[in-house]
This record gives structure tokens, C-alpha cells and sequence, in this order.
């Protein structure tokens, strides 16, 4: 999966979580995850979506975007065990969750495109 942007591109591994019961259980009881390393959301329709951070051991950056694989918002290092909703908007698509820190660091912001084959291609911002 790769992120792009005017500070420039960034690839990462991630596992898809594109059924109910992986969306559930997320990035729970882990206790680290390597650099580079993300867990995809994909969800069958754009919809309203918010994330907290029940059983999660690490901090973690979420990043929310359209159908289109546009970021529309992002969360920055929400906290292990925090569990106050985050809402990630109301026309959400896809979530990628980071290594708290990462997107900050790499400079994303909304309008960074996500080039996957899980956005459907013929609108995608950035196709395959």
C-alpha cells in the first residue's frame, strides 16, 4: 500500500481487515508492530465510523479516508486503553492504522492519496 502526497510518498505492509469480525478485533493485544508495518479497515461503503482504543498495547495513528482512498482526517497517537470514541467522519471508507508517531513524522495531512486495490479504481485518486 502505498501514501502520496506533496511531502512526499511513503509504502507500508499492511493486513487487511475487511470483514466484520477483523474490523472488531482490529490492532487488539498486540504488543508491537514493525515499522512500516499498518492494519487496513476496509469497509463496503462509505459510512460514519469512530475508533477507540480498547485492549490496544501500542499508540497508533489513524487515518481516515473517502472512497476514493483521499485521507479526509487523522487521529495522531491515540493511547493503549484509551476508550473515548474517535470519529474519523461521516463518509468513511478505509482507516489505516500506524505506528503512533508515523504520520507526523512522514508529514500526511488530508489530501494524501492511498494507492491499494481496495479502492475502487475507476475513481480512485491514485489508481493502481
Amino acid at each position: 500500500m502505498d501514501l502520496s502526497g506533496d511531502w512526499g510518498h511513503a509504502q507500508f505492509r499492511v493486513e487487511l481487515a475487511d470483514d466484520a469480525e477483523e474490523r472488531a478485533q482490529g490492532l487488539m493485544h498486540r504488543e508491537a508492530m514493525p515499522r512500516g508495518s499498518g492494519m487496513l479497515f476496509v469497509y463496503p461503503r462509505p459510512q460514519p465510523v469512530a475508533f477507540w482504543m480498547r485492549n490496544t498495547l501500542i499508540p497508533l495513528d489513524m487515518i481516515f479516508m473517502d472512497e476514493t482512498g483521499t485521507v479526509t482526517a487523522l487521529h495522531e497517537n491515540a493511547q493503549p486503553g484509551d476508550e473515548t470514541p474517535v470519529p474519523g467522519g461521516t463518509q468513511v471508507r478505509f482507516v489505516l492504522e500506524i505506528n503512533g508517531g508515523m504520520a507526523q513524522m512522514l508529514g500526511l495531512k488530508p489530501g494524501t492519496r492511498m494507492r491499494h486495490p481496495a479502492v475502487p479504481q475507476a475513481i480512485a485518486a491514485w489508481p493502481c
